[in-house]
Parts: C-alpha cells; structure tokens; sequence
C-alpha cells in the first residue's frame, strides 16, 4: 500500500502588504521540508500531518510526503510559491499509483492568480490521480468553494478556536477516507454558505454561538446522521467571493440527508448572526481600564496579529501603554529585525535608544503606522530556538530566529525577526521571560493565545489599535466578497 501525504497550508489576508514568498513556508526561514525529513520533522507531533503518518503508519503503507509547506498569514501567496508546491506533489503522484491522498489544507489561500488557492491544487492533483482516495483537514477559518468540495471524497474541519485539535480533525478525515478505501463506505458530501462574515473575535469555540454550531456538527457524527460534519466560520479578512460561514456534511451514500444537515447547521449559524459581531472601544480607554486592574492582565492588541496576517510591527497598543505609565508589563512583540540586529550588537546590559516598529505601510486601511521612539536596557538575546509543548504543536521545532528583549524600566519589549503569534509560552520562556509573573501581559494576538496563555489571565482587555487585522469592517474596502452579506449590508433573511 502507498499513501501519499502533504501539506501546504497559507490563510490569506488579502489586505496584508506582508509578502508571501517559498521561503515563508519553510520553519528556518531556508529550507523547504520535503520527503523524509519533513515525516521526521512531523512524526509524533500533536499536527495533522503527524496523524496522517501515524495512520499511514499503522496500515503498513509506504509514505510518500513530497512537500510539508505552512506559512504564518500574509498577503497573497506568490505565483512561483504556488506553482513550486503543487509541481512537487503532482510529480509524486504522475505517473505513480497510489491507494490514498491525505492532504492537510487551511481553505483560505489566496495567490496573485487564484482566489481559491486549494481548489487550484486539487484541480491539479485530479489532472493526474482522478480516481484516487483523497482526504483534505481544513481549518476553522476555511472560506469554502465548490472547487475543493468537489474534488475531495472527505473533509473534516478543525472544531476549535483556539485550534487545538489538529490531531482528531486529522484522525477524523483519515479513518474515514480508510472506510472508504476498504468498501466499508460511500462518502458523499454536500455544502452550503451563509451570508455573513463572522467578525474573528467573536468566533471562539469557547463562546456562543460558535460553541453550540460545533457541538451541533459534533452530534451529528455521534449520532450516525453523518460521517464527517464541519462548520467553518470562516475568513473574513479575504476579499474573495465566498468568504465567510460555510459548512460541509459527508453522510454514506446519501446526498439529500447531508444537504439536510448543512441547512440545519447554517439556518442556526443565521439566526446567531448578530451573536457574531464584535465592538470595540477607544483605545485610551481599554487601557485606562486595564491600569485600574489586578493581575495577570492580557492585553490584546488584535488589529495587529500575525496570525491573521498582521504585520506585527504597529506600535499605536505600547506607545499608549508608555504613555499612561503602566508599569510591570511584557510587549510581545514588534516585528522589527533591523532592532534586533542593533540591540545584538549593542549586547546585553547596553543602554540603548532607537526607533522600533513603524516599517511597513498599509496602503489598504487608513491611518499611519508610525515607529516609536524607545530607551531601554537590552536584558535579553536569544537564538529564538525550541520544541514547542503548547497545546497547538506539542512536539513542533520552533526556529524564531534572533530575538531581543528591551527594558524601559516599565516595559519590557520584546523585539523579534519573525513573525509569531504570542500563542506559546515557549515564545516568553525562550528569552526569559515568565508571563505568570507580570502584571501586564500585551499580546498581538486575537484568540489563539488561550491555548497556552489563557490559565494565567485575571483579566482580558482588547485593546483596538492600528493594523490590518481590524474589526472594523468600515474602514477595509471589501470589492469581491459576494453581496450582500451581512455585517456588511443589513439583512432579514438569506437566500
């Protein structure tokens, strides 16, 4: 037996002016991991790709894994990236014959030429391998086409937000596509969207109403109504035409039961519509607020994260942070590497003075991004290298690359090369800091950082600074997303 495994995996936002070149998809920042190297960087982790291998594993198959590709969020992905990634594994499969595909997708890449980057890829896998078994995981955050449906025989999509279970989505879409292989089943699938943009703040599986939509699909599989049954609330920050709320249902053989349960799922997700909506506040005030509190403290600067394609590099959160004087605080982090290059030449213990942050323009949204002026004390260096045991990638290598920590007597900053959702505690812990031992934890983060954060906080204030992960839809100018959709245009109904 031969499976073939793969990952290439990339959520766009279209609004983001962060490049996204090949080498973005490689965990050094060098080398693409292909072959055995990427089942051994893999194998035993809590990944979907590491629950692939282990399936493929117990069945006795020999694995071909031609490309394991996964880049943090960015603009849209670059056409020669593209074209490398799916060149490796349509050569893997031309010509071969292979038993199954198990291929570990996000569903929300968009490339300078395709605004369904997973569709494009399957089109090219069937040109070459039309009949073979094919399984696809999706993340949560999947914006849903026809063209990934229609060439999948199962898709099984992550349950939560944070996505801490890779390992059962992967366990889920694998032994039922082994079903398949073996005659036990006939997958068939249907889908459906909604017209609505779930704001991303609002969509953890923590809180209503994504928590009581993901039990729904859940109970659906428990029951026996379906095989495999997912709920995706989407990826709003895609200016592409099916962006927003989908679902997908595989029953065994029976198309109207599965096209019966994806309306029972997206006719609940619609009256929930305004549950998915999300306010801010000025952001003197969150701060204010946050001064007047016990803590821990997480602070949230979640326009600017760069798991939803945030350049990292905003300084509007910490410079009101200085401004009113909060003392005791960890600031993870400013993308900046011309900082940490000085702050390493400089050497621990320096006094220095530079400008942080403030780099990159952000044509797409309004305001300036301006770099901020800081004094301080270089207390860290760090390689920025470890083996991450957060619940989101227990067993995953971590190459941040240089990093650098700048105390101002109240804050200390820390000031990185790569960009990394402060989702890990193995990103604090890497240059000394503990977070449990600060007053104030300010993160650019949205929602993943409870995986691993979330037990120490006392407190939760949003912050709403500048960046182009905003949850202001008002400002970003949508041209493409299908119409009308709501937040965007007010609606009564759908349909």
């Amino acid at each position: 037996m031969r499976i073939l495994i793969a990952k290439v995996s990339h959520e766009t936002n279209t609004f983001s002016p962060v490049p996204t070149p090949a080498a973005r998809f490689c965990p050094d920042g060098e080398t693409l991991l292909t072959g055995q190297a990427a089942i051994d960087f893999y194998r035993g982790t809590t990944s979907c790709l590491g629950r692939y291998i282990s399936i493929a594993e117990e069945l006795g198959s020999d694995i071909v894994l031609p490309v394991a590709a996964a880049a943090p969020p960015s603009g849209k992905v670059q056409d020669a990236a593209f074209d490398l990634f799916c060149g490796l594994i349509v050569d893997a499969l031309r010509g071969q014959v292979f038993d199954a595909i198990m291929l570990d997708l996000h569903g929300a890449m968009v490339t300078e030429s395709h605004e369904d980057g997973e569709g494009e890829l399957l089109r090219r896998v069937r040109e070459v391998a039309p009949d073979t078994k094919l399984s696809v995981s999706l993340d949560m955050h999947a914006n849903m086409y026809d063209g990934i449906v229609s060439r999948a025989d199962v898709i099984a999509g992550y349950r939560t937000y944070p996505h801490v279970d890779h390992l059962p989505t992967a366990e889920r879409a694998g032994r039922a596509l082994v079903r398949a292989m073996r005659g036990e089943v006939t997958p068939t699938m249907a889908w459906g969207n909604a017209p609505m943009l779930p704001h991303v703040m609002a969509q953890g599986s923590y809180r209503s109403p994504n928590k009581e939509l993901q039990a729904m699909a859940e109970a659906m599989e428990r029951d026996g109504e379906a095989l495999l049954a997912s709920v995706f609330t989407g990826f709003p920050h895609a200016d592409v035409s099916q962006a927003g709320l989908s679902a997908v249902v595989v029953t065994n053989g029976d198309k109207p039961a599965a096209q019966r349960l994806v309306t029972r799922l997206l006719d609940a997700a619609w009256s929930a519509r305004e549950s998915f909506l999300f306010k801010t506040e000025p952001l003197e005030v969150s701060v204010a607020r946050a001064k007047d509190l016990e803590g821990p403290v997480v602070m949230l600067d979640h326009c600017d994260n760069s798991s939803s394609g945030g350049t990292m590099d905003t300084t509007a959160v910490l410079a009101e942070i200085l401004r009113q004087g909060l003392e005791d605080v960890v600031f993870f982090a400013i993308y900046d590497p011309e900082a940490v290059k000085a702050a390493m030449r400089a050497g621990v213990g320096a006094i220095v003075e530079m400008k942080i942050g403030g780099k990159t323009a952000m044509p797409s949204i309004p305001g300036t991004n301006e770099p901020l002026l800081v004094r301080g004390r270089v207390k860290t260096l760090s390689a920025g290298y470890f083996i991450s045991d957060s619940p989101m990638r227990a067993g995953v290598a971590v190459t941040m690359g240089p990093m650098a920590v700048l105390d101002t007597g109240k804050v200390e900053i820390v000031l990185i090369g790569r960009h990394a959702e402060p989702s890990d505690l193995g990103l604090f812990k890497v240059v000394g800091i503990d977070p449990a031992k600060k007053r104030y934890v300010a993160i650019k983060s949205r929602v993943h950082w409870r995986a691993d954060l979330g037990p120490l906080a006392k407190h939760v204030v949003e912050c709403d600074g500048l960046g182009v992960c905003t949850s202001d839809y008002g400002i970003l100018n949508f041209e493409h997303v299908r119409r009308p959709i709501y937040p965007l245009d007010l609606m009564n109904q759908r349909g």
